[in-house]
């Protein structure tokens, strides 16, 4: 794959003192910067936004926004560590006192939407602005089943969408995140994911979630659930590993400020039956594999799963909180290689999206069995710690 050009590449465009906001881009075509743009003159009319991008266009119609070079990164559907560097950099060189991160499809957001991210950390109010976007019903499911529910249970954390592709940063995250950064591109690994919420938490910094509205979400370039899954939920394996320390330690949940959705899922109606099959043939064929992840009482009610009818399947939340622990223990123990280990998950995570379906289709509506989904993992969250603090207690 290919990598991101080395930082000191960045030109020496140097705005004027006091830039205010600087709005990095991701790489995107032509016709997506064109309308964010557009979305960013409507947002702010009278003030002077620095946008840095890898391919400046034509600014005749946008006299606020001064457009700035951006080194040139690999094009992703998330913001890497390669972005986080440069926009710390392009930060501290144009004095800028506030960073609008802005991913592919940024377009489709609103105009109010982007001024009320930057405008949280322009105030200092916040150091760190997550949006909250309104998807479909079967959107993002990834988030839903693992890295919201565990980001939220570990880091104490309510915001909905850990791994956002758009963010509002003060100076001082800024900084914190190229930090975090630093030793992935040092490796060459400046398409590595980072997780900036937990970031905020282990450094005390301030993080407040923004409803954005809807938005268009960008494809990665392999849309497979086989290389998706092991590649995001790895990457969040791994951090919670490295932030141990902060997470084993007892946090109160901040109460919610934001009242879970009302509406139903509009999706059409989805076929659960090739979830199951792939449910089901991994059942027969990675027994031994789970075996060595799961305790007998997890592997009992994946064998009662394994004979549920579609129409009636349905995981159990408190099973679901558990296999996923479960798998980030071996994960940490390296209880098996770690991509065979992440790929024996899909399987699962397969069967929970069926019973998902199944449940919002029955009346429930989506975000409130996403909600009690995570509150299953708060409840679990001792066996964790005991877990984590004592593997060998539980082995089967």
């Amino acid at each position: 794959m290919p990598k991101a050009d080395p930082i000191s590449d960045i030109p020496q465009t140097i705005a004027p003192a006091g830039a205010g906001v600087l709005v990095l881009l991701a790489p995107m075509p032509p016709e997506q910067i064109e309308a964010i743009l557009a979305r960013l003159a409507a947002a702010f009319p009278t003030e002077q936004l620095l946008v840095a991008t890898a391919e400046a266009p034509p600014t005749e119609s946008y006299p606020s926004l001064r457009i700035i070079q951006a080194p040139a990164t690999n094009a992703s559907w998330t913001l890497t560590a390669a972005d986080f560097m440069n926009a710390h950099q392009l930060a501290q060189q144009n004095e800028s006192r506030a960073i609008l991160m802005l991913g592919p499809e940024a377009g489709s957001l609103t105009a109010s939407g982007l001024r009320g991210l930057a405008d949280s950390v322009l105030s200092s109010s916040y150091d760190l602005a997550i949006p909250r976007y309104e998807l479909p019903a079967r959107a993002g499911l990834v988030n839903s089943a693992i890295l919201y529910p565990l980001t939220r249970a570990l880091f104490t954390s309510r915001i909905r969408f850990p791994l956002a592709i758009d963010l509002g940063l003060s100076v001082k995250m800024a900084e914190r995140m190229a930090g975090a950064a630093q030793r992935f591109t040092a490796l060459n690994q400046g398409d590595a994911l980072l997780w900036p919420v937990n970031e905020a938490a282990v450094s005390g910094y301030s993080v407040n979630e923004f409803d954005v509205g809807t938005r268009a979400l960008p494809h990665p370039g392999d849309p497979d659930l086989n290389a998706i899954l092991p590649l995001v939920t790895g990457s969040l394996f791994a951090d919670i590993e490295a932030k141990a320390a902060f997470w084993q330690r007892a946090r109160q949940l901040p109460p919610s400020r934001n009242p879970v959705p009302q509406a139903a899922s509009t999706d059409v109606a989805t076929d659960i039956a090739p979830m199951l099959e792939a449910f089901r043939l991994a059942y027969t064929n990675l027994q031994e594999i789970w075996a060595l992840v799961l305790p007998p009482n997890s592997l009992l009610g994946l064998k009662r799963l394994s004979v549920s009818e579609g129409a009636t399947f349905r995981m159990p939340d408190s099973l679901w909180a558990r296999v996923v622990y479960d798998f980030l223990l071996a994960y940490r123990l390296r209880t098996i290689n770690r991509g065979h280990l992440l790929g024996a998950l899909i399987p699962l995570y397969l069967a929970w999206v069926a019973s998902h379906i199944n449940i919002t289709t029955s009346g429930t509506l989506p975000e409130h069995h996403i909600e009690m989904v995570a509150a299953a993992f708060e409840a679990d969250k001792p066996y964790m710690l005991s877990r984590w603090r004592w593997p060998d207690r539980f082995n089967p």
